[in-house]
């Protein structure tokens, strides 16, 4: 995993967002893990954007996922997940 910060411009303060990189095929289970900033269980059965927001969203040539860009709400801090490419070879 590795965090990455931006920084974000509120009114006249600056606002700093952690972002992570999050590798797919290191995750176990089910799919479901926790936002590495604050520990909110993130699932991808979860369609209800109460905990996470999907924010951007990269596809290969031939519209596979590539990688997808999340915004944990309890937090604000964006989650990379990458690692979809294995996906792609299961399914290809």
């Amino acid at each position: 995993m590795e965090n990455l910060y931006r920084s974000r411009e509120k009114g006249r303060k600056m606002k700093q967002t952690s972002v992570f990189r999050i590798d797919l095929n290191k995750i176990e289970g089910d799919g479901d893990f926790p936002c590495p900033s604050c520990g909110a269980i993130i699932s991808p059965d979860d369609d209800s954007e109460r905990v996470y927001k999907i924010i951007d969203m990269e596809t290969f040539e031939d519209g596979s996922l590539k990688n997808l860009s999340l915004l944990c709400k309890k937090c604000n801090s964006i989650i990379i997940l990458e690692g979809f490419e294995t996906l792609r070879l299961i399914d290809g």
